[in-house]
């Protein structure tokens, strides 16, 4: 066995150690991190060239139960599919990762982040962002690392690096960040209305606290790294660029001018085919892809150019201004709630359904009941173009649960609102930022469901054009800004503070003067997108839609639980059959009702508060004789509850015997005259009668 290096640093309460050299040795580079009890394997593996337009990177965390001490759930006992955490932390991988390779490799390359063993106090998640580019820092794939990851909590007001769960439990932000060692690479999390100073503050005390690692890293690569694969960027042919620059230049900027984002790509579609043709034969040598890049670069020069230059973008907002907005709620008669969110050439159809049990989730931590899901759904119509359904991308599932963590922090306490809600946003039309058009209509299609969110939330996506020292942010960026741009930060909160967030770049990292004034430029729009939300919903409706379910508590005298509850269960067996509904009920008389709409758990309520109801002094019943004595009848006025009739209360005069008025199986119209503290209830026919005589004579 070759050498093992082990090396260490302080991050936050615990040593991070990096180890090499003992296992998964065949990978170009391999690793193994440890932080307390949590181990992860991760590998960086070159599979040489590939005729592919494109990076092949693949980034897999892969959770293993037997590394938790669990057995998966389900028939086959093994692990399948990956959950969600799996592809999340997945993406937590790649995004970091990726900008840092060469521009123009395009050399099949995989990460691989493997759980080995997960102590239930330190996530591994970020623990495989360090893995991996410790792993590429060693091998001898070419890289422009290294980067840690590292998560930053807040306890009693101080800032923690790397929180355990219990902690993070008690902090109101979740933030997980990666960092190199001058700037900011990536940033995703959470948090309960924080205030944008107290973010960036977060952020920067993460920037410090990762320098550890980052210089921990750089002793492993000087130690034991390889060395690095000569790799060259293809050459581009300087007289084919400045004819298609000369060529194309014109059109593109006639194309920037067009607002209609399918007329502007047709434009540009247009001007690229005919620069094609135009030079195809000119350059025998070199490809069409060769001359749609250098298609690609001028027109991405010219966009970020007008943009440096003018102030202006290519729909011809300012930079900060928002895309127009229109907002329908309450649009689909059938659903719990709806909405119809647009900014600008994005649309967002997002529904709320309600439900009555909470879903169990496996993890690797511990399992744990759900309430609150927030899905989105990427059809490729939404842009024009044809593909087959297939299962959740890692994108929609990654845009879906950033809306969820933006909207999770406003959701009414399930002791308040005990059902189970999920929101689903289907994205009809996209033009950028359709993750934080889903933030804005799941707060709608909330508030049009009834659901009692504490406030309404939105979100916007903010980019950035670097040129030089010059950072020009914009606000509600559009598709193209963010392919041809430099940051894709998506911020989403109330007007009181942030609720989620989530920043990739597309260069080396940004400083902290850009990031706090892309997050004071937010806050502005946030406040325009609000006041618009306000004007069409500003906050849940009073009642549940008719069409969703009701859980509805009651409370009931002990004493009668074994008449809602019958014989063996039948009597509340029949009167879930008969309202199709599920009724609990506890030892102290608290009934919980479940229906599938407010109709069936009022049917439901209205046979139990018969079965046990008390009798009232005064009250005037429609009883049963159940038994004829000597002396009087005894009446049952409730189920399970009778009471005496005495003789000289059946009528007016004498009565020389009780058959002679009633008899067994009579219906009769008794009046309740007392109910005494035994429990003895007197009834009177006599002044029932009256009563109902003196009703016929007002008539």
């Amino acid at each position: 066995m070759s050498d093992i290096i082990r090396e260490g640093a302080q991050l936050g309460s615990q040593e991070y150690i990096i180890e090499s050299g003992r296992m998964a040795r065949q990978a170009n580079g391999s690793v193994r991190v440890e932080y307390g009890n949590s181990q992860v394997l991760c590998t960086a593996t070159d599979g040489g060239p590939k005729d592919l337009p494109f990076f092949p990177l693949l980034c897999d965390y892969v959770e293993n139960f037997w590394s938790a001490g669990s057995i998966p759930g389900g028939y086959f006992k093994r692990e399948g599919k990956p959950g969600d955490k799996a592809t999340l932390t997945s993406r937590l991988i790649d995004r970091p990762c990726r900008p840092l390779f060469p521009d123009g490799y395009e050399r099949d390359t995989q990460l691989v982040a493997w759980v080995l063993s997960a102590d239930k106090v330190n996530d591994t998640d970020v623990l495989s962002i360090t893995g991996a580019s410790t792993a590429l820092m060693i091998s001898d794939i070419p890289w422009d690392g290294p980067i840690a990851g590292l998560r930053v909590g807040q306890v009693d007001g101080e800032f923690v690096a790397n929180p355990t769960f219990e902690q993070r439990e008690n902090s109101p932000m979740d933030l997980v960040m990666a960092v190199n060692e001058d700037s900011i690479v990536m940033v995703e999390g959470e948090g309960e209305e924080v205030k944008e100073q107290t973010l960036a503050d977060a952020m920067e005390f993460g920037h410090e606290a990762a320098q550890g690692v980052i210089d921990l890293q750089k002793r492993l690569a000087d130690e034991i790294g390889r060395e690095k694969m000569t790799f060259e960027a293809p050459e581009t042919d300087p007289e084919l660029e400045e004819d298609v620059r000369e060529l194309a230049a014109g059109p593109i900027r006639d194309a920037f001018t067009i607002e209609d984002k399918l007329e502007r790509e047709d434009a540009i579609d247009d001007a690229k085919a005919a620069v094609v043709q135009k030079l195809a034969d000119e350059y025998p040598d070199s490809s069409e892809d060769a001359i749609e890049g250098a298609f690609k670069d001028v027109q991405k020069e010219l966009m970020r150019d007008k943009i440096s230059t003018s102030g202006t973008r290519i729909d011809g907002r300012e930079l900060t201004d928002v895309r127009p907005l229109d907002i329908e709620v309450g649009l689909l008669p059938e659903v719990h709630g709806s909405a119809l969110f647009t900014r600008g050439e994005t649309q967002a159809l997002v529904t709320s359904t309600l439900g009555t049990e909470d879903l169990r989730v496996d993890s690797l931590e511990d399992d744990y009941e759900k309430s609150f899901f927030m899905h989105y759904n990427f059809p490729d119509f939404s842009v024009g173009e044809t593909a087959p359904f297939r299962s959740t991308s890692r994108r929609e599932t990654g845009h879906g649960m950033l809306a969820e963590r933006s909207l999770k922090p406003v959701m009414p306490n399930l002791d308040d609102f005990p059902y189970t809600v999920r929101v689903v946003s289907d994205i009809l039309e996209s033009n950028g930022s359709s993750s934080q058009a889903s933030v804005c209509g799941g707060s709608l299609a909330l508030m049009d469901a009834g659901v009692g969110i504490q406030k309404a939330v939105s979100g916007v996506a903010m980019g950035l054009i670097k040129d030089g020292d010059d950072a020009h942010i914009l606000t509600d960026i559009m598709g193209v800004e963010d392919f041809m741009g430099d940051m894709d930060f998506k911020i989403a909160g109330t007007r009181d503070g942030v609720t989620a967030f989530q920043l990739d770049t597309k260069i080396s990292g940004l400083s902290m003067d850009t990031l706090v004034e892309a997050l004071e430029q937010s806050n502005d729009a946030r406040m325009h997108i609000l006041d618009a939300m306000d004007d069409v919903i500003s906050e849940p409706r009073e009642d549940l839609s008719p069409k969703a379910p009701r859980i509805v508590t009651i409370e009931i005298p002990t004493g009668k639980i074994g008449n809602v509850i019958g014989s063996g269960g039948k009597t509340i067996r029949g009167i879930q059959d008969t309202t199709g509904t599920n009724i609990n009920i506890d030892d102290d008389g608290t009934v919980e009702i479940a229906a599938d709409d407010a109709e069936s758990a009022d049917q439901a309520i209205e046979i139990i508060e018969g079965l046990t109801a008390e009798p009232k002094e005064g009250e005037t019943y429609l009883g049963t004789v159940q038994t004829v004595t000597g002396f009087g009848a005894f009446v049952e006025i409730l189920p399970g509850t009778d009471g005496l009739c005495h003789i000289s209360e059946l009528t007016e005069g004498r009565v020389d015997e009780v058959e002679d008025v009633l008899k067994e199986g009579d219906e009769v119209l008794v009046k309740v005259l007392e109910v005494g503290n035994d429990g003895k209830i007197k009834l009177s026919r006599k002044a029932a009668l009256a009563e109902q005589g003196e009703e016929e004579d007002d008539e």
